[in-house]
C-alpha cells in the first residue's frame, strides 16, 4: 500500500483546534478555490467528501419522501412508479456512465491547469446528454401505455398511471442534465455547488409532492401525475441553477459564450470514455434482475425481504459512495498534475476511512438485523429473510468500502473499461450461476442467493483492490 512520505508526519500531527474543524466544515459546504493537488491530503479529502456525502444523502432522502407520498394513493400507484423506474434504470445507467467519464475528463483538465479545455468538455457533455435524452422522451410521450402494458401493468395503471410515465420519460432531460452537470462540478472540484443544487431540486420536490398529489387551496389534486410534475419542476429548477452558475463561474470552472460550439472530436472522446462506465452500470443492473428472478421463483416473501435489505444497504452506503466520489476527483486531478503517487495515496487514505465506517455499520447489521427489517415489515417471514441477508452482509461489509473506492479510482483515472470487465466475470459468470446452483439446485432457497452474493462480491472487492495496487491505472491518458 503506497503512501506519500509526508503522510506519516501528517497522520502523527496533533489534531487541529475545534475552530479549524468548523472553519474547514464551513469551507466544505460553501466551496473553496483550493488547488486539491497542492493542499494537505487530509484537507483535500475533507473539502471534497463532505459535500459529496451530503449530496448523496439528500438524493436518497428525496427517493424515500417521493415514494412515501405516492404510497398514499394505493398499491397500483406504487406499481406505476416501479414499472416506470424499470425503464428509467436504463437511463440511469447511461447517465451514471456518462457522468463517470465527464468527472474523469474534467478533473484531468483541471489538474493540468487547462480550465478552458475543461469548459469545452463540459459543453460537449451537456450537448451529448440532451441528445441521449431525446429518444427516451419521444418513446415515453408517444408509447407510455404500450410500454406499461409490456411490463404487465394493471388496468388502473394503464388508465391513470400512464401520465406519470409520460412526464417522467418525457422530461428525462432534466434527470440526464442533473447527473452530467453535477459530474462536471465534481470533476472540477466544485462539489459544494453540486450539493447545493440537489438541496434546491429535492427541497422543491418535497414541498410540491403533497401539494400537487393531493391538492391545496386553488390547486386541484393531480394524483400520481402530480408526483411526476413535482419531480420535473424540482429537478428542472436544479438544472437552471446549474447552468446559471456554470456560465456565471464557479470556484474552478466557467463556460463562456464562445465555447458554445459543436466540437465533434471532443464529444466522441466523451462517448468512448463513457462506454465502460455505462457497461459497469448495465452489468450490475441486469445481474440484479436475474437475482430477483431467482428469488421470485422462491416466493414473494423472499423478494420483499431482499428488497428491504438492499434498500437499507444502499442507504448506509451513501456516505461511502460520497467518499469514493471524492477519490475519483482527487485521482483525476492529481494525474493531470503529474502526481500519480499523490493520486494513489488519496485512494488508500479514503479507503481506510470507508473501512472504519463500514465496519461500524456491519456491527449494527450483525446485532440488529431483524429489528432493522421490522421497521419496514411486520411479516415474520420477511423479517427472517431480510435479517438473514443483513447478517450475512455484516461478515464482509468492510470490503464494500474498499471496493467502491478502488472502482472510483479506476473511473477517476479514465479507465472505465477495467471495472466493466471485472463486473462481467464476477457478476455474470460467477454470481448468477452460483446463486442458481445454491438456491435451486442445492435447495438452499433464499440463503443460497445471499451466500452467492457474499462470495462473489467479497472476492470481486478484494480482486479489484489488488488490481488497483498494481498501478497500471496511473498510465491512463484521457
Amino acid at each position: 500500500m503506497s503512501t506519500e512520505p509526508t503522510q506519516t508526519a501528517e497522520a502523527a500531527a496533533p489534531p487541529p483546534p475545534k475552530s479549524s474543524v468548523w472553519a474547514a466544515l464551513r469551507d466544505a459546504v460553501r466551496g473553496t478555490g483550493a488547488d486539491y493537488t497542492k493542499i494537505p491530503m487530509r484537507k483535500a479529502v475533507f473539502l471534497l467528501a463532505v459535500p459529496m456525502v451530503l449530496e448523496l444523502v439528500l438524493e436518497s432522502t428525496f427517493a424515500v419522501v417521493d415514494i412515501y407520498f405516492v404510497s398514499k394513493l394505493g398499491s397500483s400507484a406504487v406499481a406505476t412508479v416501479g414499472l416506470t423506474e424499470s425503464y428509467l434504470f436504463l437511463l440511469y445507467s447511461i447517465a451514471m456512465g456518462l457522468a463517470m467519464a465527464v468527472t474523469a475528463l474534467v478533473a484531468r483538465r483541471i489538474g493540468e491547469h487547462k480550465p478552458d479545455e475543461a469548459a469545452i468538455t463540459a459543453v460537449q457533455a451537456i450537448l451529448l446528454a440532451m441528445l441521449v435524452s431525446l429518444p427516451f422522451a419521444l418513446g415515453g410521450i408517444l408509447y407510455a401505455q404500450d410500454l406499461l402494458r409490456l411490463m404487465g401493468a394493471d388496468a388502473w395503471t394503464l388508465q391513470h398511471g400512464y401520465r406519470y410515465m409520460q412526464w417522467m420519460l418525457g422530461g428525462n432531460a432534466v434527470i440526464m442534465l442533473l447527473f452530467v452537470i453535477n459530474a462536471i462540478y465534481r470533476g472540477a472540484g466544485d462539489a459544494a455547488i453540486a450539493m447545493r443544487v440537489l438541496w434546491v431540486a429535492n427541497g422543491l420536490n418535497i414541498v410540491l409532492d403533497p401539494i400537487l398529489i393531493f391538492g391545496f387551496g386553488p390547486i386541484p389534486a393531480m394524483g400520481i401525475e402530480g408526483a411526476a410534475i413535482a419531480t420535473n419542476i424540482g429537478r428542472g429548477a436544479g438544472v437552471l441553477m446549474q447552468l446559471w452558475i456554470l456560465f456565471r463561474g464557479g470556484k474552478h470552472i466557467r463556460v463562456t459564450a464562445a465555447q458554445l460550439v459543436w466540437r465533434g472530436a471532443v464529444l466522441m472522446h466523451i462517448v468512448r470514455t463513457s462506454l465502460g462506465g455505462i457497461g459497469q452500470m448495465i452489468v450490475a443492473m441486469t445481474s440484479w434482475i436475474f437475482l430477483m428472478r431467482i428469488l421470485a421463483s422462491i416466493g414473494s416473501e423472499a423478494v420483499a425481504g431482499a428488497t428491504i435489505a438492499i434498500r437499507i444497504m444502499m442507504f448506509t452506503l451513501m456516505p461511502a459512495w460520497g467518499m469514493s466520489n471524492a477519490a475519483a476527483t482527487l485521482v483525476g486531478q492529481n494525474l493531470g498534475a503529474g502526481q500519480p503517487e499523490r493520486a494513489e495515496a488519496s485512494v488508500w487514505r479514503i479507503g481506510w476511512y470507508n473501512m472504519v465506517f463500514t465496519v461500524a455499520v456491519s456491527v449494527v447489521f450483525f446485532l440488529f438485523h431483524d429489528q432493522l427489517i421490522a421497521l419496514f415489515s411486520d411479516d415474520p417471514t420477511v423479517i427472517e429473510i431480510g435479517g438473514s441477508w443483513l447478517r450475512i452482509l455484516s461478515y464482509s461489509y468492510f470490503v464494500y468500502g474498499w471496493w467502491m473506492v478502488a472502482v472510483q479510482a479506476f473511473n477517476g483515472a479514465g479507465d472505465t473499461v477495467t471495472p466493466t470487465k471485472i463486473n462481467l466475470v464476477f457478476f455474470w459468470l460467477i454470481q448468477i450461476p452460483l446463486s442458481y446452483w445454491l438456491a435451486i439446485s442445492l435447495d438452499w432457497q433464499h440463503s443460497g442467493v445471499f451466500w452467492a452474493v457474499f462470495v462473489s462480491e467479497t472476492t470481486v472487492g478484494l480482486f479489484t483492490l489488488w488490481l488497483f495496487s498494481r498501478g497500471k491505472w496511473k498510465t491512463m491518458q484521457v
